[in-house]
């Protein structure tokens, strides 16, 4: 590594961690409806807002209304884009006369952006038209971002409030989410992609003749613009089919830049929100400790096993350098491998390379990053109420080992509770390993499997985690594009996304009703180094058990293999 590789590591975190905590109070202060500086230019548009619907802002709703108000927006917004994806040929906004998706890539795709998953077995720019893109895929961005922003405030409200029946209301939850809490955001970093040079436009893809005389289309679109909110809002759905690896998605190292760090800057941001809800900022410190020694435990393996050189290549040049097979070359193998880090710690799956080509052990911590259920930073919303879910169980833990019923922040942890984090705890073995194993049962769809052995079998296995835990990124090499997998892997998102959700706010139900019990001194301290050790051996354990078996058949065999 050279002096450049560590700039930007350190840019990075510093991008990431100086906003943090003053953004997580902007937040706090936006989702309950507080005044903040963007309040007189946003308030009446807010407004407006809920009188166009209908909403009034002073009710608020139990965990079941509002559950089923999330439940009832998202099947419209899947009915809305499914129709688009499907239709599209009779929709405007289409130069290039593009036909309308297969009805089961129709599907896949409209439950991947629903569910902040932005898996993609198409190429956009090949695929989609301008309007698909737009009013499809961008205000899916949006919404299923604050989607998860909102239940993760539901969340927050029910630990900290006292004997309460109510949680706030989706549909509030959901303005101020999308319109203070993205919308300004997106809107500063599409700038700055136009600046960078990514385009926003309307206008026909160009013809054009290289030097070897050789015609070319140069597609364009308005791409800054979901660019901006694909990174923001973890979502990681390219305009292009490459991705952040096509240059005009991520054209300079000051994009790459930028683009990396906006995937973790609002999830960063989160924690400190929930300091301020529990009126207690060492809570968050506790929590963001555990997140960031994840991250680098993490990074620094992934870092270390790609700039081995490749066993394979024995020349005298290529022998001692990293591998630069499937890497950014204009920004190196330690600019790859740190997007990969950060895009698989946050549920945001972009990329700026070829996965399919990391070595195995790089490999390996992408699908632990994911396999420990996107909580490593994670998704907007997501990951931080996938963090608390393990939080909780690292007390009933902790309840047990000291003798006395777990509780967290005066809060109680019970039987009802106890079940439905054990409910959670099934998700991820569902959506990947069931998913998966029947998936390697079918003889054609292991057809789509380009790879044999080992790597193969990492090829399947990436494209369960990657679907069950929102993430959307893949290790390619995997022809994903068949009715099988278009309609496996939209039910392994549905059930990541869902399968969470609902036993989130039923927890938070659960916990508004409560009253507050008083901390005594065989309380077990929750901000502490102590703490911070619990939840991270509760994580790394949690997913090393359930998921060690199938790691060892795919990038440990790998890596083992002389030569891989």
């Amino acid at each position: 590594m050279h002096s450049y590789d560590y700039g930007l590591i350190l840019a990075f975190l510093v991008l990431v961690l100086l906003p943090a905590p003053w953004l997580g109070r902007f937040y706090y202060n936006v989702m309950e409806g507080r005044r903040t500086w963007l309040t007189p230019l946003l308030g009446p548009v807010e407004k407006v807002c809920y009188r166009v619907a209908g909403v009034d802002p002073n009710t608020e709703q139990s965990w079941q209304k509002y559950a089923l108000a999330l439940l009832a927006f998202n099947l419209a917004g899947f009915v809305l884009l499914f129709s688009i994806l499907l239709f599209q040929q009779y929709l405007p906004l289409n130069p290039q006369q593009l036909p309308g998706q297969e009805w089961t890539q129709a599907f896949n795709t409209a439950v991947s952006f629903v569910t902040n998953t932005n898996w993609q077995s198409y190429s956009g720019e090949a695929s989609l038209s301008y309007f698909s893109q737009m009013a499809g895929l961008t205000v899916q961005n949006f919404v299923s971002a604050a989607t998860g922003l909102a239940v993760l405030v539901a969340l927050c409200r029910g630990i900290s409030r006292r004997s309460a029946l109510t949680l706030g209301n989706f549909w509030v939850d959901m303005t101020r989410a999308t319109l203070y809490g993205l919308l300004p955001l997106c809107l500063v970093l599409a700038l700055l992609l136009v600046w960078q040079g990514v385009p926003q436009t309307f206008v026909h893809y160009v013809q054009a003749v290289t030097l070897q005389g050789a015609e070319q289309v140069i597609p364009l679109g308005p791409a800054a613009s979901q660019i901006a909110i694909k990174q923001l809002g973890t979502n990681g759905g390219g305009f292009f089919g490459v991705n952040s690896a096509h240059p005009f998605e991520n054209p300079t190292a000051w994009s790459n830049l930028f683009e990396m760090a906006s995937i973790i800057m609002i999830p960063a941001a989160l924690v400190f929100t929930f300091g301020h809800y529990v009126k207690d900022l060492r809570q968050s410190r506790a929590i963001i400790a555990c997140m960031l020694l994840l991250f680098s435990i993490g990074g620094a393996c992934a870092l270390y096993a790609e700039h081995q050189p490749n066993p394979a290549l024995s020349s005298s040049l290529v022998e001692h350098s990293a591998p630069l097979e499937g890497k950014e070359v204009r920004f190196g193998t330690t600019g790859t491998v740190l997007w990969t880090e950060t895009t698989t710690a946050a549920s945001n799956g972009s990329v700026n390379g070829m996965h399919d080509s990391l070595n195995p052990l790089t490999g390996m911590v992408a699908l632990v990053n994911m396999m420990v259920g996107e909580v490593i930073f994670g998704g907007v919303g997501a990951g931080l109420y996938g963090m608390l879910l393990n939080v909780l169980i690292a007390v009933f833990l902790a309840g047990l080992m000291i003798g006395r019923t777990p509780e967290y922040l005066g809060k109680k942890l019970q039987a009802p509770e106890v079940r439905l984090l054990v409910v959670t705890l099934l998700v991820m073995p569902v959506g990947v390993l069931v998913l998966s194993s029947i998936a390697a049962s079918v003889p054609s769809a292991v057809a789509s499997v380009s790879n044999p052995g080992s790597h193969g079998f990492s090829q399947l296995l990436y494209a369960f985690t990657s679907a069950g835990a929102n993430n959307g990124s893949a290790f390619a090499g995997l022809n994903a594009n068949t009715p099988f997998y278009n309609l496996m892997l939209g039910l392994g998102m549905l059930i990541g996304r869902f399968g969470y959700i609902l036993p989130v706010l039923a927890l938070a139900g659960s916990l508004a009703l409560k009253k507050s019990a008083p901390s005594g001194q065989d309380s077990f301290p929750t901000h502490g180094p102590l703490f911070v050790a619990l939840l991270t051996m509760t994580l790394l354990l949690v997913g090393g058990l359930t998921f060690l078996p199938t790691l060892a058949l795919g990038p440990i065999a790998e890596h083992l293999t002389p030569g891989f």
